[in-house]
């Protein structure tokens, strides 16, 4: 089981209240994830979102990460994640025993196939999904759970009325039990996709609602 994530705050970049969220899983997870730390297939222990500035040019976003989980006692290997949106906005839906949590920064969506890429300095946001189905996927499902997690984003965009599909910076992570009988099929017409589809589509769409304004922005240093 994957439950709701904690806010805490960390000391970075000369403030003491950077946020970030961590989920913590009472045994490993089945977890396929296209994040900068923990990404691939493989179980993972706990899950870590957090908040950077938009001026944020570490080359290295692994080991901050890694960096991080050490400063908050994370044991095992876990999935780590970035982003410029304040973390404590993430909005969670579910949907038949599906989990979801996105944070959601659009303020520049674009087209996955665009005929440059984004200019240097280009704000381009970023949309970080978690979701955690509660039955065992198989490899294939997890795989096929991501282009459905994708696809979901994709219509919530549309949905927003938003000339774009994504960023270039949008990460997936999607977990489920590592035991039981593994479920073929992760596809959005599949028992556990549609659910997932429609908790992904939710959360993007109530997430990319409103004006999100960058963590960055947000505070006075």
């Amino acid at each position: 089981m994957l439950d709701d994530p904690v806010l805490t705050t960390r000391a970075e970049d000369g403030r003491d209240d950077v946020p970030l969220l961590v989920w913590r899983a009472a045994r490993p997870l089945l977890t396929v994830s296209s994040a900068p730390l923990g990404g691939g297939l493989g179980p993972r222990r706990w899950v870590v979102n957090a908040t950077v500035p938009m001026s944020y040019a570490r080359d290295d976003p692994a080991d901050h990460l890694a960096e991080l989980a050490d400063r908050l006692g994370l044991d095992g290997p876990g999935v780590g994640l970035l982003t410029g949106v304040d973390v404590a906005e993430v909005v969670a839906r579910a949907d038949g025993g599906v989990r979801v949590w996105a944070t959601v920064g659009l303020g520049t969506p674009v087209p996955a196939a665009a005929p440059t890429p984004a200019a240097p300095g280009q704000r381009v946001g970023t949309v970080n999904i978690i979701g955690y189905v509660p039955v065992r996927l198989g490899a294939a499902a997890l795989v096929n759970a991501v282009a459905t997690v994708t696809e979901a984003k994709v219509q919530a965009i549309a949905d927003l009325g938003l000339p774009g599909t994504g960023t270039p910076t949008d990460a997936v992570t999607v977990c489920c039990p590592a035991d039981g009988p593994a479920a073929p099929y992760g596809g959005p017409r599949s028992a556990w996709g549609a659910r997932l589809a429609r908790a992904v589509h939710a959360a993007v769409r109530d997430g990319g609602a409103g004006p999100v304004v960058p963590w960055s922005e947000r505070v006075t240093r």
